[in-house]
Formats: structure tokens, sequence, C-alpha cells
């Protein structure tokens, strides 16, 4: 199956699975071989809370997160706001949790990226259509 791109259809269903994860509390939102969590940030503009559905990978007690928006050439919206308030919450697994984001770099993220790959194969063509190099965050719970 090709990877998405972004256009009308992707953005409907990315409207309709984050009403499906609010209302769930993050316990179901698989999204093809890879879970799913609800990611809420502060807007970096507007200060308002903003809600995204995401594909992660669990590294210990961190999710992981690709700020792949689909192999475009610019970063998400939650990604750019992040880089400017990295406290955040997930929904997942029916609970709430505080995270701090930090960039994956060096051998870490290459580990990830591996990991990432194996499991959804999409993130690779997102890479190959674009040329930033895609960012690999991990979600760390703030204790």
């Amino acid at each position: 199956m090709p990877a998405a791109r972004i256009g009308t259809p992707l953005r409907v269903f990315w409207r309709i699975h984050r009403a499906f994860m609010r209302l769930t509390g993050g316990r179901f939102g698989r999204i093809g071989p890879m879970d799913a969590l609800l990611l809420t940030t502060k807007g970096r503009k507007s200060g308002e809370q903003r809600d995204v559905a995401l594909n992660y990978l669990l590294d210990g007690d961190a999710y992981i997160v690709v700020a792949s928006y689909a192999g475009e050439d610019r970063d998400p919206a939650w990604w750019n706001n992040l880089k400017a308030q990295p406290e955040a919450e997930v929904a997942v697994g029916g609970r709430r949790l505080k995270v701090r984001a930090r960039e994956s770099e060096g051998a870490e993220r290459a580990r990830l990226w591996r990991e990432i790959t194996g499991k959804d194969p999409a993130y690779a063509e997102y890479q190959l259509r674009t040329k930033r190099r895609l960012p690999v965050i991990a979600l760390e719970p703030v204790h």
C-alpha cells in the first residue's frame, strides 16, 4: 500500500481520527501497523491547545513519533509547537501523561529510524519525498 499524500481525503481522515482519539481517551486509534496516541501541544502563536493523532513506537517509557507530515517539505505545526514549548500531554491507552519532547540524534536516531521504518515502510517513502531530514522525536514522561 503506498504511503499517504497530503490532500483533502487525508485531512478529513486526520480530523475524524483526532475526534475518535479524543472520544476514546486514546484507548483506540491504531493506524496501519503502528499504535497511535493523541498529542496535545500549546500553539506557539495562539497559545491554544492543539491536538494531533500520531503513530508511535514505544522505546522504554518514551513515545517515539516522527514529524513526517507525509513527506512534505515543511515541518508539521505540532513539531513547530513543540520546538517552541517542549512540554505537552499525550493520551494513550486511556490515560493522560505529561511529556517533554526532544529530538533524537546520532546513534539513537539511527536505531529508532530503523525500528520505525521496519514497522511501517511508509516513513521511508516520506523521507524520499522531501529534502529535509524527518525529525524523530522522543516524548518522555515527566515524573
